[in-house]
């Protein structure tokens, strides 16, 4: 299990934290992804046989957010 914390722009409320929340649970591999406001940042528990941080970022940039 690898764990990454990135920083993700462009969210200005409890609802686009949920967004890139729900976005990054929906990878496949993903344990746990947590995302915070303040700083900006999402840190992720994933399996990286499953998964990788590109992939990650890809579903962040999905919802309309800069990872």
């Amino acid at each position: 299990m690898e764990k990454v914390k990135f920083s993700v722009s462009g969210m200005s409320c409890q609802h686009c934290v949920m967004a890139v929340e729900s976005a990054l649970n929906a990878v496949d591999g993903v344990k746990k992804a947590k995302v915070k406001l303040s700083p900006g940042e999402a840190i992720v528990s994933y399996d990286e046989t499953k998964t990788s941080v590109e992939v990650l970022k890809a579903a962040v940039r999905e919802q309309g957010y800069q990872a």
